[in-house]
């Protein structure tokens, strides 16, 4: 079921024209940056996008300029788990993993979870209920299994979130050509804070 979900949306995402996906990419950069959470936060966890991904390449060095701390993910393929980093430059980013841009400079650089207020994160799809389908390989169901232990009172305070909810807080970016009436989910599946489309913000 969710393979057959996946790549019906993956088809969907990658027959977007390049000219009106640099529109889409344009107004979700818009309505990100326009967040109050996003303008609050210190710290976030983005991700560098790969073949038709909603595109962050446009704005990680924005982010920098901000002052805001930037982290990104490198695939440990060996563990098949995502290993986080700070970013200081967009210069410093190589080819990893498949393809993917990731971190070059690691020594001192890895950072947990825990140090992170937001987490920007890619997927095939999601629903309005928050549910993400990813792309199979766990990464990301990894990585955001870590969050179900890690509350931060004071951060969540400072975001105006509920003190009681996991943190940090998950931004999922997505086309509207992603969002379906239901993803099939798990009790022990992480949902989604927020869903940010080229049309509108969904609080989930």
């Amino acid at each position: 079921m969710k393979k057959k979900i996946r790549a019906r949306l993956l088809r969907k995402r990658d027959s977007i024209l390049p000219e009106e996906k640099s529109q889409k990419d344009a107004a979700i950069r818009e309505r990100l940056f326009g967040l109050e959470e996003f303008n609050r936060t210190k710290s976030l966890l983005a991700y560098v996008s790969f073949r038709s991904e909603v595109d962050t390449t446009g704005f990680l060095q924005d982010l920098l300029n901000s002052g805001k701390k930037l982290v990104l993910p490198a695939v440990d393929p060996g563990h098949k788990v995502l290993k986080l980093y700070e970013v200081k430059s967009t210069s410093e980013l190589e080819y990893g993993y498949m393809g993917i841009l990731e971190p070059g400079v690691r020594e001192n650089r890895e950072v947990s979870l825990s140090e992170v207020d937001i987490v920007i994160i890619p997927g095939a799809g999601f629903d309005l209920k928050g549910n993400r389908l990813g792309y199979g390989g766990g990464y990301y169901d990894k990585l955001l299994s870590e969050i179900r232990s890690q509350v931060s009172g004071i951060r969540k305070k400072e975001l105006n979130q509920d003190p009681q909810s996991p943190t940090p807080f998950l931004i999922a970016l997505a086309y509207e050509e992603q969002i379906v009436e239901e993803i099939p989910s798990e009790p022990h599946d992480i949902k989604m804070d927020m869903i940010i489309t080229e049309n509108r913000l969904i609080r989930c």
